[in-house]
């Protein structure tokens, strides 16, 4: 018999932290306008700071830590790729270059041909 974890989930208090994280970035960009005859380095710090507190705030929600644990299995699945080698790499950039230059090739090759047939025997335009 498997047990399943259960949870609950304050919609309103969820939807409220993610307002009021949205309410701190917008008084950051406030506060770095209101602060800009006071210097540069106060500006900045004063929208670092609004900020800061807007991740933090938007962390403690639902939303941000579903993003925390996307995060996290996002870095599990990528340790779990297998690299390829330099020679395997580099093996491989060729192949991609070399088919490019061949369709290159091959796409200057057919429209030429077409201009042909289409100026020159069709239409009978001579450039």
């Amino acid at each position: 018999m498997a047990t399943s974890e259960v949870q609950t989930v304050n919609a309103a208090g969820d939807k409220m932290r993610v307002a009021l994280a949205v309410a701190l970035v917008i008084g950051a960009l406030v506060v770095f306008y209101m602060l800009a005859g006071r210097g540069g380095w106060v500006q900045w710090a004063g929208l670092l700071v609004g900020l800061l507190a807007a991740v933090a705030v938007f962390f403690t929600s639902e939303a941000g830590r579903q993003l925390i644990a996307f995060g996290r299995d996002a870095v599990r699945e990528v340790k779990k790729v297998v690299w390829p080698e330099r020679k395997e790499a580099m093996q491989i950039t060729a192949y991609v270059f070399a088919f490019v230059v061949v369709m290159a090739l091959f796409l200057w090759l057919t429209d030429k041909t077409l201009e042909w047939v289409f100026y020159d025997l069709i239409l009978g335009w001579k450039k």
